[in-house]
């Protein structure tokens, strides 16, 4: 859960949704593919919202100050999934003729 007593009226966890995952509510959009977005593309929030039709501005917002109140977990979530596409994809390798 958050790493403050923060109140994210935008974010919200569901065990049955995005595997728990933190992610805006009313989307499927997880806090991490913001923070991917934002800190990692260097889009900016506008363009965010440009990209993820549905979205708002204050969600954004919203997601980006999750994640920086809760960076270490959002990071380690975002190195658990890049490091699952890596191994899926050397599997995928090992399996072709």
């Amino acid at each position: 859960m958050a790493g403050s007593d923060a109140n994210y009226e935008y974010i919200v966890q569901d065990e049955n949704i995005c595997g728990g995952q933190p992610r805006i509510a009313g989307s499927r959009l997880k806090v991490e593919h913001v923070a991917i977005e934002y800190v990692h593309l260097r889009r900016s929030p506008e363009e965010i919202v440009d990209n993820f039709p549905g979205i708002t501005l204050a969600q954004v917002h919203a997601a980006l100050a999750y994640y920086y109140d809760n960076r270490r977990q959002i990071d380690r979530a975002i190195l658990d999934a890049e490091d699952f596409a890596e191994e899926m994809t050397q599997q995928e390798k090992a399996s072709r003729p």
